[in-house]
């Protein structure tokens, strides 16, 4: 048209527009455009294959909506193999489709929320393993526990192992700390760190996490069983969160992280960063949240364990070992998320990093060697024979032991092995039975001894000179001299 208007060439006018002379004539005649012009078809190009059978499946679907396209075409095909073919499937899916829309049941819709400043903070838990993150060259599987603001977005991340009321106790406690508020309630899913089954098929809070929360002046609340968007805002941080760390991780140019506490401050540096752009919202939550308390909630819990014949406790369902000097006393354990912490008399015993799980097992040889060394028979079948390997060389010298001699006598050599390592240094004994395994020799505990026995100084014998006394008088003749 606006080339007509210019000229009034119609061959012209078509060819820049693109198209023929006469298709534009024609639109030109119209004085429409040709979107205008498309009329909808109300015939169809090809015969339903369905028709037959459509009244029957249209009535299938009424009495029972919920029934997907796949089961119903794959009864088709069983009652009538000779009616149809698998290539079909999704020309009655569109069929399905276009009932649904059109004389199906109502859909159940979301309703938008408007979240107020201050009022509640969200958490959840999201598995980071996908980024594939290592500490000291091993893969690093973890969860993050993930607290959020709603209105402002706002987040925070501490490192979990899994979704105990330990990781949610102290990653919700560190934010809470970096925002130095509380808002009125605390929200989570029906995760069993905050709740539990009830006869009447809800769920209910657990005690220690109603004090907890109580302790910071929240509400507790959760979602409906089911009902995940109702955590939606956290929900979907999630994800952002992960693929912003990703993307940092790529700019850092390497996944590898000395220990666990560098990751954990790197993670959340990162989320500073991301924080500083929601500021303005996040100054009108702290305006209205409350102030913390004075004192922070213990991350740990206690209890009172006693140490078995065997050396070990028996903590959350998994058994740790014990210095062997404990048998039969009771100790305190303090439990946190990702280790225990053993007391005796007020005094810390050990630290243990703690198991995910039930029946795991954490055995320390050096906790029972010394028992063990005066009963080396007792190693065959001992219940936790596998943790008395403490890497791979020690199990392929007791290989070697084992094809070499019977069984007693390479159980013995072994326990003296490893009694050894105890009583010096372990990464010397396995360096030692590393060289004697690629030498080809079978290791003894005499052949270690001599390659990691300590080696003794030479103190050299200095001869105690004569002082002669007459130099000091020398001396001080020379300070009353220089006096006067």
């Amino acid at each position: 048209m606006d080339e007509m208007g210019r000229h009034g060439q119609v061959g012209t006018a078509g060819l820049r527009a693109g198209m023929s002379p006469n298709t534009a004539r024609k639109y030109i005649r119209a004085g429409r455009l040709p979107s205008e012009l498309k009329q909808p078809r109300d015939w169809r190009t090809r015969d339903d294959p369905f028709e037959a059978d459509w009244a029957e499946l249209r009535a299938r679907l009424a009495d029972a909506p919920e029934l997907e396209t796949k089961a119903l075409f794959e009864d088709l095909l069983r009652r009538k193999p000779d009616g149809y073919a698998p290539g079909q499937l999704r020309t009655l899916q569109r069929r399905v489709k276009q009932w649904r829309a059109r004389e199906g049941p109502p859909k159940l819709i979301f309703f938008p929320q408007e979240h107020r400043p201050g009022e509640a903070m969200q958490t959840d838990f999201t598995w980071a393993s996908t980024l594939g993150i290592t500490i000291g060259g091993e893969p690093f599987p973890h969860m993050l526990c993930h607290p959020v603001l709603p209105y402002s977005n706002w987040e925070w991340a501490t490192l979990c192992q899994s979704e105990s009321m330990a990781a949610l106790r102290r990653g919700v406690q560190a934010a809470l700390g970096r925002l130095g508020r509380a808002p009125a309630y605390h929200q989570t899913d029906n995760s069993t760190a905050a709740t539990h089954d009830l006869r009447t098929g809800k769920r209910g809070f657990n005690a220690e996490y109603e004090d907890f929360v109580r302790h910071y002046g929240m509400v507790p609340r959760t979602i409906e069983v089911g009902e995940k968007e109702q955590n939606g805002d956290v929900e979907s941080l999630n994800g952002v969160l992960k693929r912003r760390l990703a993307q940092q991780l790529l700019l850092r140019g390497s996944r590898e992280f000395a220990t666990g506490d560098a990751y954990e401050g790197w993670v959340q540096a990162c989320i500073e960063s991301a924080n500083r752009l929601r500021a303005t919202r996040v100054a009108e939550e702290l305006a209205v949240m409350r102030a913390l308390p004075e004192s922070r909630w213990p991350e740990f819990v206690e209890h009172d364990v006693r140490v078995t014949a065997w050396s070990t406790i028996r903590v959350k369902h998994n058994a740790y070992s014990v210095p062997s000097r404990l048998e039969g006393e009771v100790v305190r354990v303090r439990i946190f998320d990702e280790r225990l912490e053993v007391f005796f008399g007020g005094e810390p015993q050990l630290t243990v990093a703690r198991l995910l799980g039930r029946n795991g097992h954490r055995i320390n040889y050096r906790h029972i060697i010394w028992s063990l060394v005066r009963k080396p028979g007792a190693f065959e079948r001992y219940r936790y024979r596998d943790d008395l390997f403490p890497s791979r060389v020690f199990r392929r010298a007791y290989d070697a032991l084992r094809d070499a001699r019977e069984v007693r006598k390479a159980d013995v050599e072994y326990v003296r092995i490893l009694h050894l390592a105890a009583s010096t240094m372990e990464t010397d004994v396995a360096q030692a039975l590393e060289r004697l395994l690629e030498a080809g020799t079978v290791p003894t505990a005499e052949q270690v001894r001599t390659r990691v026995a300590p080696i003794r100084p030479e103190v050299p014998e200095l001869a105690a000179g004569e002082v002669d006394l007459a130099e000091y008088d020398g001396l001080l003749e020379q300070v009353r001299g220089g006096g006067s």
